[in-house]
This record gives C-alpha cells, structure tokens and sequence, in this order.
C-alpha cells in the first residue's frame, strides 16, 4: 500500500485514467463569473466555459481554494494512515499555495509536504504523475516530495497566446507586457520562469510560432532523456492533436499527452492557446 497520498489542484487538469490509478485528490479552485459561481473543473465543462466566454460581455474572475478545503482533504488522508505531498500551480499566478500551507501549519506539518511546481497546467500535472509513481513503488514522503522538486527544476513551458488580452486584463501578464501593443497578427511566445509567465519571442504566424516553441524545447531539454511532454491547449483540439503528431516524429518522447486548459487558466489566456510542456532527464 502507498504511504503518501498526492494532492494536486484542478489547474493541473490530469486525465481521469490517472487520477484514478494512482488516487490522486484534486482541490478545485473557483470561478466567479458575474452572479455565478462554479468549481473548476466540478460544475462547469471546458466546452461549456468556452461556449459562454465567446457569448459574454464580461469576463470571469477566479479565486484559490479556502484552506479549510485543504484541511479537510489532508485531515481525511492522514486519518487512513498515509503521510500527504501537495504539488500545486505557481505561486507566482495563484494564490494557492498560501492555502495549502495553512492548513498544513494547522495539521501535523511533518506528515505533510507542500510544493511549489513553479509551473501550471499539464506542466504541474506532469510532475504529479513522477511523484505519484515514486509513491505507488513505496517511496517515503521525503523520497516522493524529492521527485517532485527534480521535476520542478526540469519541466519547461513555452507557450503560444493568440491575444495578450486575457493575460492583460487577468493581471497575470508578467514580462508580456512588453508586448502588449504590439502589430496585429505578431504571436506573442511566453514561458513560465521561475514561476512566473515570460516574454521570449514573437513571429508573425502560427506556423512560425509553434516551430520556435519546439526549437525553444529542444535548447532546454539539452539532449536529456527521457522526455515525458504535454500538449496543452485551450479550445484548439484539432491543432493540439496535430501539434502533438509532430512532436512524436521529432522527439520521440517516453509518452506525450494531450491536455485542455481548466477554466480557471483559460480566464487569464483565453481561447487558442498552445503550449509544450516537457520534463527532461527524469
């Protein structure tokens, strides 16, 4: 039987066939969208916050889990007798962590591990899986929170946006900014950084941007191998499903997934948004 139990958050939007193999739990963060109020991920499809963004004069906002949903998760898992890793979204984008922590200092502080991931999304999600293997082969707490800290110093995210507008008005466009104002049609190509989103590049077509997105990925992956990758989008499935085809035939990664972004990622980037996560070495 495990020992640890892994925590991750609904940002990290894992495909159900591996939460439920390795028992991962999912905290949902919120999205207020006007006089509604919806758990990312729970009450509101990535089809359904789509449809409505399209049609909506307003724009949601979001906010991170309360600790007490935290605590009521770690309280349960610590009761069956398993110690708790919580790898969770940047806390340079979300406050979530903060959550997280507090309900850590309210339990037992040495049966729990909270970590940055310093990244969002599948990029999370990939370091979730990692630990979650290193936990399902009987690793101690130490040794699963430890995988998690590689990961997060051997992920890299690079990221296409087709307006900063999202970024702009969610208050998460970080170095971006330097961008805004920019000529019509420029594509605009991000990184997150330290935890933080980045300016790195901008090309002038969709073509051009997704094969600088994967030069950028094969400088930083430095020849390392194994690759375990992500594609990443937000209601572009079709250029996600081509852009993952791709990716197979040039790096022919360990194992590649496709992942949508949750709601509450799509508020800050909007639609058409493509990225290549990629964990290296590990």
């Amino acid at each position: 039987m495990n020992k640890v139990a892994i925590v991750t958050d609904s940002t990290a939007y894992l495909p159900p066939d591996i939460l439920e193999e390795y028992q991962i739990q999912v905290i949902p963060l919120s999205l207020i969208w006007d006089d509604d109020s919806y758990q990312d991920g729970v009450d509101i499809t990535t089809t359904q916050f789509y449809n409505r963004l399209e049609k909506s004069p307003t724009l949601p906002s979001t906010s991170q889990p309360p600790a007490g949903e935290f605590k009521d998760c770690f309280s349960a898992l610590l009761e069956s007798g398993k110690d708790v890793l919580a790898i969770l979204i940047s806390a340079g984008i979300s406050g979530t962590i903060n959550s997280a922590l507090q309900a850590q200092a309210d339990l037992d502080p040495s049966r729990i591990e909270v970590i940055d991931s310093k990244t969002a999304a599948m990029a999370t999600g990939l370091h979730v899986i990692a630990a979650a293997r290193k936990a399902a082969e009987g690793g101690t707490l130490q040794e699963v929170a430890q995988v998690a800290r590689d990961a997060q110093q051997r992920t890299d995210v690079v990221f296409v946006v087709d307006t900063l507008e999202f970024l702009h008005k969610g208050g998460r466009i970080g170095g971006a900014k330097r961008f805004l104002g920019s000529m019509l049609n420029i594509k605009p190509i991000l990184e997150m950084s330290a935890g933080k989103i980045e300016a790195v590049d901008q090309v002038r077509t969709q073509k051009r941007a997704l094969e600088r997105m994967a030069d950028l990925i094969r400088e930083k992956a430095s020849g390392e191998k194994p690759l375990r990758m992500a594609v990443i989008h937000s209601n572009v499935p079709e250029m996600a499903h081509n852009l993952k085809e791709e990716i197979q035939a040039s790096f022919s990664p360990e194992e590649i997934y496709v992942s949508e972004l949750s709601p509450v990622i799509g508020t800050h980037v909007g639609p058409g948004t493509l990225a290549i996560a990629c964990m290296h070495g590990m």
